[in-house]
């Protein structure tokens, strides 16, 4: 079956790029945020550009129909409650608390993502049912292309650069004690962004930029990229959208 070739994404900084991975409706984001949108991953679709068409930079999704958001909310197993009120997990830095194999797998990503070589990082993404979530649509038939496919450079060294900042960010242990239980980066993915701290906003804003950080708002949740490694080392996700 034909992998499906999602737009390029758009950069959420000047310097360092943003991206979104496939399978996300495209964000109605301003002139100063990350682009204008991210479509979904849809097998069988083309991503040669129309001519005289510029490539795109990494968007964020458009917020959900609000009358389908508490469905979504209900069915999505990996996004933690962020409504205000709610219990926060504890923000964690301290990597030495991962258990070995997460810490593992977590430098072996960052390894790859600093190599520049995206196909350092196809052994760790794996294959079959356990193999990494890239998309919220159907899995590609290869992930490696997919990922060069959706950054902004021919490498992929774009898609690279945002994944090493979330793998850097802080995190938040979810799950504890369960099946379920796993690490995710960034910890905003966790927090109510209206409880957010000044300091923690500004380390927000090496990931998105204001406007993504409004629009974001709007939505009621953080929707850019994130990432989690389950206790035993699998790298689990690392996707975009809602």
């Amino acid at each position: 079956m034909p992998t499906a070739a999602p737009a390029p994404l758009p950069r959420l900084r000047l310097i360092a790029p943003a991206l979104v991975l496939a399978a996300l409706v495209g964000f109605a984001v301003d002139a100063q945020a990350l682009s204008d949108k991210l479509p979904q991953h849809v097998p069988g679709q083309g991503t040669e550009a129309a001519p005289g068409e510029e490539t795109g930079e990494t968007p964020l999704p458009d917020a959900p129909d609000p009358s389908v958001s508490e469905d979504i909310e209900e069915t999505d197993e990996t996004r933690p409650d962020t409504r205000p009120g709610q219990p926060l997990p504890e923000v964690i830095y301290d990597v030495s608390r991962l258990p070995e194999p997460v810490q593992r797998m977590r430098r072996l990503i960052i390894e790859a993502c600093r190599s520049g070589d995206i196909e350092r990082l196809r052994p760790l993404i794996g294959t079959g049912e356990e193999a990494t979530q890239l998309t919220l649509g159907d899995p590609p038939q290869d992930p490696i292309q997919l990922l060069r496919e959706i950054s902004g450079d021919e490498k992929g060294q774009e898609i690279l650069a945002i994944l090493l900042e979330v793998m850097e960010a802080g995190f938040v242990r979810l799950n504890a004690g369960t099946e379920q239980e796993h690490y995710v980066w960034p910890y905003f993915f966790a927090i109510p962004l209206e409880e957010l701290t000044d300091p923690q906003r500004v380390e927000l804003f090496t990931i998105v930029t204001a406007g993504d950080y409004e629009e974001m708002k709007n939505f009621g949740a953080y929707i850019f990229y994130r990432s989690a490694i389950t206790p035993e080392g699998q790298w689990l996700f690392f996707v975009a959208g809602d």
